[in-house]
């Protein structure tokens, strides 16, 4: 039989795995010895110049390092120059120094480097200048003067009075000197937090650099620092938000999306739709020298922590496209270093010429009124930002010489070219783009924001299919720049149907989502603003009045009716809006009033009774 194998006998003597070297801490560190380079050239010279003598005299000694035989060897190396002799006991040092140190001409390096007093001169301030310390290191970030101060008024107001043991005041240079001698991470981490501080000192990872097109691709907003004007209008409408993607690899261009509309999922999905697919260039009035072949199947999406990122729209469409998303850990930009560089690189070399440049920071435009210089349409920007991407960012090298995004672009695509989607693939792809929301079938289609969506063949689908209260909340997909129609996923046809919106008039005939919102909230307003509160107000509370008179009026009858006569009476009364308002017969136009046991009065109360009966069955004519 074989014998079984404990695995976990060893368990105690277990090695710790050797963490790679970048994360190895500074105490676990092994420090290598300095050697000569790392000391200034006099030192240097001196050092190599002691190495020459101790050889030259090694050379020519005979015997022993002794004065006797050492002295007559210096005089004579020294002959020329004897001020530069040393003693031949400084010499015996060097050489006894060098042979320590197994040879090493750090040893023949002159101490004057360590030469100082290394303990302060004075002595019984240190409880005051840890006073004075602590309001130096504090968030509203104090000056080292301001600190200085407090320092000397304080030794001040404790000497007041004392005529022997004072305590000692150190200079200003000696201050400073001290405070600039503390570890900089607790400096930095106590005037500045922790995120600074992490930023100024702490180790900066990187992420593992793709090995082809489309593997990472990076995605952001940013407004453009430059003011546009209106097609027609031409009036200034302000800075447009960019929102682009690059891809990492190669740095060029996928694709972008231009709007005033602040970044949102629906400025997100049309860059990432643009950038999936081929792009279109003939519907510019320029023409290009070179074609834009950056697009294809995304593998994974680098996006920051923006609420539009997070959206459950975004995940779901990614999902269902394939693309993996990665989101950046919190404000850490330089994990995302590509697309922020990219957008520094749109404000220096594409928008520094353009008439209506602005700034980021307010105080670098100086006098300069971007509003008066503006008059670059928005229509002409758009053209003219396609122009510079793919006939001058893609065709040209960096700084370093060192990469053409469009000639790594090309040389990775004929090694490994990325996934390419088929028309079928592309019209999902649409789909999966739109807005995700779910919405309940009622038996007059969908509703959504306001907008009722019906037609024959979703009202076929109710009559054949049966629905629970669970299974009729559907799925649906709007086309944010399109309200017309909406797409219906319905599990038991296993896809998608196109429903109009029930729209006689053609409202939604090509309105985005932007334009309703804001439509209805105008309505919204116009109609706030023509309600009279006060007005309503008085009406509610005079209804609200009469109807406890009547109530009060209707208790104080002591007589007892039944409804559904009294109902009858007003029926034939015809109380209404346009007609009475009483049941009760102001004259009669009998001469003679009927006794009450009387068959006439029997009959008239049973024609009153019966009459609704006969009328109901009356046909329309």
């Amino acid at each position: 039989m074989k014998e079984f194998k404990d695995e976990f006998v060893n368990t105690d003597n277990a090695v710790k795995p050797t963490p790679p070297a970048q994360y190895v801490k500074l105490k676990d560190s092994e420090i290598i010895e300095r050697d000569l380079d790392t000391f200034s050239d006099p030192l240097q010279q001196e050092a190599i110049h002691r190495y020459k003598v101790i050889a030259l005299v090694d050379k020519e000694n005979k015997g022993g390092w002794t004065q006797k035989n050492i002295d007559p060897i210096l005089d004579k190396i020294f002959a020329a120059d004897m001020a530069k002799r040393p003693n031949w006991r400084t010499l015996v040092r060097w050489r006894q120094s060098y042979l320590e140190n197994g040879g090493g001409f750090v040893s023949l390096v002159a101490k004057r480097h360590a030469m100082g007093n290394r303990k302060s001169r004075v002595q019984g301030d240190e409880v005051v200048f840890g006073k004075a310390l602590s309001r130096f290191l504090d968030s509203k970030r104090p000056s080292i003067i301001d600190a200085y101060r407090y320092y000397c008024d304080s030794i001040e107001l404790l000497n007041e009075g004392v005529i022997e043991g004072k305590i000692p005041k150190i200079s200003y240079t000696a201050f400073r000197k001290r405070v600039q001698s503390l570890p900089p991470y607790p400096v930095a981490l106590a005037r500045h937090g922790k995120f600074t501080a992490d930023q100024w000192f702490a180790y900066c990872s990187s992420h593992i650099p793709p090995t082809r097109i489309l593997e990472r691709v990076e995605i952001d907003h940013t407004p453009l620092d430059v003011i546009l004007i209106d097609d027609d209008l031409l009036v200034p409408i302000g800075r447009p938000y960019l929102t682009l993607l690059i891809d990492v690899f190669s740095g060029c261009i996928l694709g972008f999306h231009l709007s005033y509309k602040s970044p949102s999922y629906v400025s997100v999905a049309k860059a990432i739709v643009h950038a999936t697919k081929p792009k279109n260039l003939e519907g510019l009035s320029i023409t290009l020298q070179n074609s834009w072949p950056c697009f294809g199947k995304i593998e994974t999406l680098v996006v920051d922590n923006g609420a539009e990122f997070w959206s459950y729209n975004l995940e779901q469409a990614c999902r269902e496209s394939g693309i993996n998303v990665q989101y950046n850990p919190v404000r850490k930009p330089w994990l995302k270093p590509i697309i922020e560089r990219f957008f520094g690189v749109i404000n220096k070399h594409f928008l520094s010429d353009f008439p209506g440049k602005t700034f980021s920071n307010i105080l670098e435009r100086e006098e300069y009124n971007p509003q008066k210089d503006a008059v670059i349409r928005f229509s002409t920007f758009v053209e003219e930002f396609h122009r510079w991407i793919v006939d001058i960012y893609h065709q040209d090298a960096n700084s370093r010489q060192t990469r053409m995004p469009i000639l790594r672009w090309q040389q990775s695509f004929d090694s490994l070219p990325p996934l390419k989607m088929e028309p079928e693939d592309e019209k999902r792809f649409d789909t999966y783009m739109w807005i995700s929301t779910e919405r309940t079938l009622t038996k007059n289609g969908f509703k959504y924001e306001e907008l009722m969506y019906d037609s024959v063949a979703l009202a076929e689908y109710r009559m054949n299919y049966p629905q629970t209260k669970e299974s009729a909340e559907k799925l649906i997909k709007v086309n944010p720049d399109d309200l017309s129609s909406i797409r219906v996923y319905l599990e038991e046809l296993n896809g998608y149907l196109t429903v109009p919106c029930d729209d006689p008039v053609g409202y939604t005939k090509g309105l985005s989502l932007h334009e309703h919102k804001v439509i209805k909230a105008y309505n919204r307003e116009v109609i706030r603003e023509s309600m009279n509160p006060l007005g309503l107000a008085k009406a509610r509370m005079a209804m609200r009045d009469r109807i406890k008179s009547e109530q009060d009026l209707f208790a104080a009858s002591k007589g007892v009716v039944r409804i559904k006569n009294l109902k009858k009476h007003a029926q034939f009364a015809d109380i209404s809006n346009t007609g009475h308002g009483s049941i009760k017969i102001e004259h009669s136009d009998s001469l003679v009033e009927p006794k009450k046991d009387s068959p006439a009065s029997t009959k008239k109360n049973n024609i009153l009774e019966s009459w609704d009966d006969d009328a109901s069955s009356l046909e329309a004519f």
